[in-house]
């Protein structure tokens, strides 16, 4: 069987199995006129709707928890993952390397005798599991830090001297900064090697070697996803990112979900080959471009991300959507309408958040910090009430130069 026709025949016979046992998934083929044993190229895969987050969130809301595209059993599982929206995410138990991730670190040279300090979230999102294991089964050992305690884990950059860092790119200028001014001289005073760190949008290279250079140490990139764990991943030397083989990557049109040409820029739509979860043609909400196809014609190399479509916004790498702000406002008696600003100073993002008050309401202020850190899992920094009359829409437009690209810290 050539390599352009293997894909499909695995395409074919995970999801002629998986629409007998998620009923949501054959109610999507049947809509479509689709017979999954049927899909033997990307025309007849393009056939198929896009199926966009912001509908798997409400079709997991009308029936919970997993909106009928669970394929296997719950004793298949070894973990469900819930983001905000809320999204389940199933992650099956007969996954050993991070949903791919694995790969990342291998390519990136990681393995036996690396220490990788782990600063993602360990709690409900997948990043901070997925990312270590990842790293066990490539072969290095993994300081579980997760969120938070920038002194302590600043220090332990310096006392355990780890080779590996894995973060968002704020969380390690803030950790280099604190230890910079605590009179440590870097690179000298730690044993960082290699830093995997959450992408921006803009001038995301030039950040990076600038970030090398000053450190002494290698900088990469993964592009993943809380649906599907790693999807592309950075190979020495080679621009773009590398597709993972078990991800059917396409760039579609972001209204009518048609494939694009190579290079032309586009929603990145996604199908995994793996059983059990079965995201098929699955609009990520994320803007890029091929910059080479596979002989099946799924995307081979994916240029670097330039931004996102569709109303969700990343912040602090948490996704935030519409349906956050107006549950906010059902929720806290006296407002209308929230409206949400970010604003980028230095390394961090500071989210302002105005409400409209309808006349002689008498919130408290905390009770609506406290909603939106419910809802959202972030901590806004500014509220302020807006008198009713000046009424707004729901969510503004998010500067792209502070929307990270990494999704699998959600």
């Amino acid at each position: 069987m050539t390599q352009a026709h293997e894909r499909f025949a695995r395409i074919r016979t995970v999801y002629a199995e998986a629409a007998r046992r998620a009923p949501a998934l054959a109610a999507r083929f049947s809509a479509a006129g689709i017979d999954p044993d049927a899909i033997a190229d990307e025309a007849a895969l393009a056939r198929l709707p896009v199926l966009k987050k912001e509908a798997l969130i409400a079709l997991q809301a009308a029936d919970p928890p997993f909106g009928g595209f669970l394929a296997c059993d719950i004793a298949d599982l070894a973990h469900v993952y819930v983001s905000p929206g809320p999204i389940c995410e199933p992650s099956p138990a007969c996954d050993a390397g991070g949903h791919g991730m694995d790969m990342a670190f291998r390519s990136a040279g990681i393995g036996r005798g690396d220490l990788a300090l782990n600063t993602w979230a360990y709690h409900l999102v997948p990043a901070g599991l997925l990312f270590d294991r990842g790293l066990r089964a490539a072969g290095a050992t993994v300081i579980p830090a997760g969120t938070g305690n920038s002194e302590l884990q600043a220090e332990l950059l310096v006392s355990l001297k780890p080779t590996v860092f894995l973060g968002s790119t704020a969380f390690f200028a803030t950790l280099a900064e604190r230890l910079t001014a605590t009179g440590r001289s870097l690179p000298r005073d730690w044993g960082l090697r290699h830093a995997f760190l959450g992408g921006e949008f803009g001038a995301w290279s030039e950040k990076r070697r600038a970030i090398e250079k000053r450190y002494g140490l290698k900088t990469w990139s993964i592009y993943g996803t809380a649906d599907f764990g790693l999807i592309g991943y950075e190979v020495e030397g080679e621009p773009g990112y590398r597709i993972h083989q078990d991800r059917y990557v396409q760039i579609c049109d972001p209204a009518s979900g048609e494939p694009l040409p190579c290079g032309e820029a586009g929603e990145i739509v996604v199908t995994t080959l793996s059983p059990g979860w079965p995201l098929i043609r699955f609009g990520t909400g994320d803007l890029g471009r091929a910059m080479e196809l596979a002989p099946d014609g799924g995307v081979e190399r994916l240029a670097p991300l330039e931004g996102r479509v569709g109303a969700a916004r990343k912040i602090r790498e948490i996704f935030v959507y519409p349906d956050h702000l107006r549950a906010l406002a059902d929720q806290v008696a006296g407002v209308l309408e929230a409206r949400l600003r970010v604003d980028r100073s230095g390394h961090r993002e500071a989210i302002s958040l105005e409400l409209l008050a309808a006349p002689d309401a008498a919130f408290s202020m905390e009770t609506v910090a406290d909603r939106f850190r419910a809802l959202t899992r972030l901590r806004a920094d500014n509220l302020l009430a807006v008198p009713s009359q000046d009424k707004f829409t729901h969510l503004e437009p998010i500067a792209e130069d502070a929307v990270p690209t990494t999704e699998a810290t959600r």
